[in-house]
C-alpha cells in the first residue's frame, strides 16, 4: 500500500480501503499486523495522539501463563497460546522482556479458605494444560527469603514481564512494512452499513469517510460506542460497558522478591501483587475501584490500604515505602458483583452485518493473548 496523500484524497466523497482496524492499542495493532501480512491494505484509526495510550500502556505488564480462566473459555485458550506465540516474538525481534517466574501466595490471615484457593487455581490451570507445582510454606519462602510470608503457593514458571511499548512499536513496525498506515487523532465519530461495505465517519483536524469491505473494532473501551454510532448495525450483540479502575503504586527502595507476588485472586480482579519492571522497580497494583468513565489519578490516600494488604505477605514492608505510581482502567462487560466474563470476540456471524466484527472485554489477558486474538480474527476478517 502506498503511503495515503491525505490531503489530496479527503477532497474526495469517500475514499474505499480494504480493512479499517479501529484502536491501535496492543491487540488492535496485532491484528492490523496479521491483515497485512496477509496482503490487505489496512488503516488503523486511533482517537489518541498515539497509539497504545490506554488499557495497553496502564497495565502490569505480564506475560500471564494461562492460570485463572475456566475451561475452554476464550481467556484460557488464547492466553496459553498468546504465551508461546508472544516469548517466540519477542526473542526472535530482540524486544525485552523475562522470564520471572511468579508465586501465588495463601497467607495466615485468610486461612484455610485461601488454601481452598490455591487448590482452584491450581485445577483450572490444569484444565488449560499448565502445571502449577504446590509449594510449602518453608519451599516457597526458601525461593523468596528476603520477607516472603505465606501458608502455601503455587509456583509458575512461564510467566514473565514484558515491554509494552517495545511490542507495540514492533508489531505497527511489521504492520507498517507491510503496507498498513496509522492514522492518530483520527475518531470515528459514526458511520452506516451500505450495499457496498461500511462506511465510517472520521473526525480530526481533517474529517474524512472511509469505506471498507471489512471493519474490525479494537476500540477497548471506546469498542461499544462505536458499534452503537454505526448506523445498521444491530444493537442486541453489543454488551454493556463498565469500568474498574486499577491503581498502582511504586516501591521506595531495594525490591524485596525477584519473583512476581500474587494474592490468591478476587472477583473483579487478581488481588494486590508485586511486581517489577524490567529496570528493576517494585511496584504494587492494582486495586480495583468501580467508576463511571475513564479516570487515571491516583489517590496517595490509598497507600494505607495497599499496605495493609501486602503485609498480608510482607510483612516487613517500610512504612511510607509507597508512592503512587499511575492508574489503569480495565474495560469490563460484567456489573459490579456480576460473575467475570469471557472475552467477547465477534465474527460478521455474530455482529449481524457482513464485514463487521468487534471486540469487547479484552482486558487481562489481552496483553499476552494479542498474537493468538489477531490470529483468530485473522481467520475470517483477511
Amino acid at each position: 500500500m502506498a503511503p495515503w496523500p491525505v490531503r489530496r484524497r479527503i477532497k474526495e466523497p469517500v475514499e474505499r480501503v480494504e480493512r479499517i482496524v479501529i484502536g491501535a492499542g496492543v491487540v488492535g495493532l496485532a491484528v492490523a499486523r496479521a491483515l497485512a501480512l496477509a496482503g490487505r491494505e489496512v488503516v488503523i484509526l486511533e482517537a489518541a495522539e498515539a497509539f497504545g495510550t490506554e488499557t495497553s500502556a496502564r497495565n502490569s505488564e505480564v506475560i500471564h501463563a494461562g492460570l485463572y480462566y475456566p475451561r475452554n473459555s476464550l481467556k484460557a485458550r488464547l492466553c496459553v497460546r498468546g504465551k508461546g506465540q508472544l516469548y517466540a516474538y519477542l526473542a526472535e525481534r530482540g524486544i525485552p522482556h523475562a522470564r520471572c517466574e511468579k508465586l501465588i501466595v495463601a497467607t495466615s490471615a485468610g486461612g484455610a479458605a485461601e488454601i481452598d484457593g490455591l487448590r482452584a487455581v491450581q485445577a483450572r490451570a490444569a484444565e488449560a494444560g499448565v502445571d502449577l507445582p504446590l509449594l510449602s510454606a518453608a519451599e516457597a519462602m526458601a525461593l523468596e527469603p528476603d520477607g516472603l510470608d505465606c501458608v502455601a503457593a503455587l509456583h509458575s514458571p512461564t510467566t514473565g514481564i514484558v515491554d509494552s511499548h517495545g511490542l507495540m512499536l514492533s508489531l505497527l513496525g511489521d504492520a507498517e512494512a507491510h503496507g498498513a498506515m496509522l492514522a492518530v487523532k483520527a475518531p470515528v465519530l459514526g458511520g452506516r452499513v451500505t450495499d457496498d461495505g461500511l462506511e465510517l465517519a472520521v473526525g480530526g483536524a481533517e474529517p474524512m469517510r472511509l469505506r471498507a469491505d471489512g471493519v474490525i473494532n479494537c476500540a477497548g473501551h471506546g469498542a461499544p460506542t462505536v458499534s452503537r454510532a454505526l448506523a445498521g448495525v444491530p444493537v442486541d450483540p453489543i454488551p454493556p460497558q463498565y469500568y474498574a479502575k486499577g491503581c498502582y503504586f511504586a516501591l521506595t527502595g531495594r525490591a524485596p522478591f525477584r519473583r512476581l507476588v500474587y494474592p490468591v485472586p478476587g472477583q473483579a480482579g487478581l488481588g494486590i501483587h508485586y511486581t517489577i519492571d524490567l529496570g528493576g522497580q517494585g511496584r504494587f497494583g492494582p486495586d480495583v475501584t468501580w467508576t463511571d468513565g475513564i479516570d487515571y489519578t491516583v489517590d496517595a490516600d490509598r497507600a494505607t490500604v495497599f499496605a495493609d494488604s501486602i503485609r498480608r505477605y510482607w510483612p516487613g514492608l517500610p512504612d511510607n515505602a509507597l508512592h503512587p505510581s499511575y492508574a489503569g482502567v480495565r474495560p469490563k462487560i460484567q456489573a459490579p458483583g456480576e460473575a467475570a466474563r469471557d472475552f467477547l470476540i465477534q465474527s460478521p456471524r455474530e455482529t449481524g452485518v457482513p464485514g463487521y466484527s468487534a471486540l469487547y472485554g479484552i482486558e487481562s489477558p489481552g496483553l499476552t493473548s494479542c498474537l493468538a486474538i489477531a490470529d483468530m480474527v485473522g481467520e475470517w476478517a483477511a
